[in-house]
C-alpha cells in the first residue's frame, strides 16, 4: 500500500507531525483516512476501508459502465443484453416486453447517470447533496 503526504518542508527524522481536519461534511471520512495513515506510518495494518461496495453493487456498476460504453458505440439494447447476460438468455420473440430488455435499459441509464457526475456519490456514501 502506498501513502502520500503533502509537506511544506522536507520531513525530518524523529519529528512529530499533525493532520489538520476541517469540521465539514467530509470530516468522518477524513478522520478515518488520517487514522489509517497513522497506523500505516507506525507499521500497523491500516484496517478496513472507510466504505466498501458489496460484490453485487460492484458487479452492477461494472455492468452499467459496460452498457454505457456499448450504447455510446451505437450498440442496440439487444446486443448489449447479449454481451452482459449471455445470448442464450435473450428471447427470439417478445424482446420489447422482456425483463432483460428493461434491465438493460436501466443499466444504460445508470451508466449515463454515473458519467454525468453520479460517480461522486460513490465517494461520499450516504450523502445526497453532492
Amino acid at each position: 500500500m502506498e501513502h502520500r503526504a503533502w509537506l511544506k518542508e522536507p520531513p525530518a527524522i524523529g519529528a512529530s507531525y499533525i493532520a489538520e481536519l476541517p469540521f465539514d461534511d467530509d470530516f468522518g471520512a477524513r478522520a478515518f483516512a488520517a487514522r489509517r495513515l497513522w497506523r500505516a506510518m507506525n507499521g500497523r495494518t491500516p484496517g478496513p476501508a472507510f466504505h466498501e461496495l458489496s460484490k453485487q453493487r460492484r458487479e452492477r456498476l461494472s455492468a452499467a459502465i459496460r452498457a454505457l460504453d456499448a450504447r455510446a458505440s451505437a450498440s442496440t439494447y439487444r446486443a448489449i443484453a447479449e454481451a452482459i447476460f449471455g445470448k442464450k438468455r435473450i428471447p427470439d420473440h417478445a424482446w420489447k416486453t422482456h425483463d432483460l430488455r428493461n434491465r438493460t435499459v436501466r443499466l444504460v441509464q445508470s451508466g449515463f447517470a454515473l458519467m454525468r457526475g453520479g460517480y461522486r456519490q460513490l465517494l461520499r456514501p450516504g450523502r445526497k447533496d453532492k
